[in-house]
């Protein structure tokens, strides 16, 4: 079912000063701030050799990520992203095996245009999980 890595997701307060760090510091491509209101969160991604970090801020007062950041004030490792070829498969075969979707269960568009849903993290070891359809 797991496919790829697609990305690693770090919340943080501010996403151009941390995009700065990783364009200044690491020399690495950056991509604009895109604001994804249906999320919550404006986001920027790095672009590395074999996946990509996505920088997350709060946008607006009832952002997911707010929390987050309310109690990591420095920001930190929100989630991590993994391809699979088919979402709804994949949501199905995850609830049959006892898995928490979060939200209703139906898959959102995500910054990829892509399908994706997000696993409960008690049933990951601590991690909240996101998962997008592959093509």
């Amino acid at each position: 079912m797991i496919g790829k890595l697609n990305h690693v997701a770090i919340a943080t307060p501010d996403v151009v000063a941390a995009a700065a760090i990783y364009y200044d510091t690491l020399g690495a491509t950056v991509s604009e701030p895109i604001a994804l209101p249906d999320h919550g969160v404006t986001v920027v991604f790095v672009e590395l050799p074999n996946t990509k970090i996505e920088l997350l801020e709060p946008l607006g007062a009832n952002s997911p990520i707010q929390k987050f950041i309310d109690n990591n004030p420095s920001g930190g490792m929100h989630h991590v992203c993994y391809e699979v070829e088919d979402i709804t498969v994949a949501r199905d075969a995850l609830l049959a095996g006892g898995a928490k979707i979060l939200g209703d269960g139906a898959p959102r568009l995500g910054a990829h245009n892509k399908p994706v849903i997000f696993l409960h993290p008690k049933d990951f070891s601590g991690t909240l999980i996101e998962l997008e359809q592959a093509s």
